[in-house]
Order: structure tokens, then sequence, then C-alpha cells
């Protein structure tokens, strides 16, 4: 068994199923014949592909992020998640704050952690935190807590992670992932 956390939670592994196996039943066709339409796309940002897709033929955005993600995994941001990780938190002093709020988590059973574009997701059954890197060496930790659970949190502004998170705590050093956030980190996950 591995000691790296899961990628994905149960539901999140179900509900990618449930894309995959109704695809060929709601669109006409499967996904091999999907990933050979997405291959003759004028366009080359992912973006752009998406927006394609939904224009041409109709297809929302969860189904052409998984066609794309077949079609050109060089571009799926969940293909290399090491890699998104290494651009993501290059900085440094962020990945050291990073790496206090994973030791934080570590023990937390049925943790699941995954790499986003923007942010370092942490879930069990729902996401309860997220870090994300901010410039000048520091980071801001979203928890699945009130912003008045500690005089520290204040509500989450256009951070781009699950609505879950009603709280964000400014973090500009590894220290500050101290007893009380890593009470709060539990207090998440506990409602997760």
């Amino acid at each position: 068994m591995s000691d790296k956390p899961a990628s994905m939670t149960a539901r999140q592994e179900k509900w990618f199923a449930s894309i995959l196996e109704s695809m060929e039943r709601e669109t006409g066709k499967t996904l091999d014949e999907w990933v050979a339409i997405a291959r003759t796309c004028p366009e080359t940002k992912p973006a752009k592909r998406k927006a394609w897709f939904k224009e041409h033929h109709g297809i929302g955005t969860n189904r052409a992020s998984i066609i794309l993600g077949k079609a050109f995994p060089e571009t799926s941001h969940w293909a290399e998640p090491d890699d998104l990780r290494a651009k993501l938190w290059a900085d440094p002093k962020s990945a050291a704050i990073l790496e206090a709020v994973e030791a934080a988590v570590a023990g937390f059973p049925g943790l699941v952690s995954a790499q986003r574009k923007g942010f370092t997701a942490f879930s069990r059954e729902f996401q309860f935190a997220s870090v994300r890197p901010v410039k000048g060496g520091g980071a801001r930790l979203g928890l699945a807590v009130e912003p008045a659970s500690d005089p520290r949190l204040a509500p989450p502004k256009n951070e781009g992670w699950s609505e879950r998170l009603k709280a964000v705590l400014p973090l500009s050093s590894p220290t500050e992932v101290d007893t009380s956030v890593k009470a709060l980190l539990k207090q998440a996950w506990e409602r997760s």
C-alpha cells in the first residue's frame, strides 16, 4: 500500500466513471470517436479547445476535459500532477508552507490530496482544505470552517476552490502551521 494519498475521492471516481459510462449513450459517440474528433480541432489552447467542442459539437466542459485529456495528454493538468505542483510551488518559501500543511494532515484517515492548476486540495468525502501560493512567498489556506472559528480567519474572495471552504487564513511562514491551525484542519476534516 502506498503512503501517498489518493488523488480522487470515491465520490469523484464514481462521477468520473459515470461520465465515461454515459458518453456513448448520451452523445452517440464513443470516447475514442470523440478523441479522433478532438485531434481535428484547430485550436491549440485547452480553454479554446473546450469552447470549440461546445460550439461545434455541443459537448460541455466536463466531457470536453476528459476527451481533450485523452487526445492531448501533454496539456492535461491532471496527467502530470507532479509537474503541475513543481510549477505552482516553485517559490521555496511557499513550498515550505505547503509541506507544513501536508505534514499537518498526513495522518488523517481517508486523506485525498489532489493538485489543481492554482492550488493543492485536501479531501476526505468532500474538500476540507486547499492551499495556494501567493506572490512574495506566502500562501493562503482555505478551510471548511466558519470564519468565526478563529480571529485570524477571513471570508474567501475569488479563491477559485470549493465553495465549501468558508474561511481563509493567510500564511507567511511554515511555523504558522501551528497547533491551532492543525486543530482547524482537523475540524474541517471531521466535517468532510
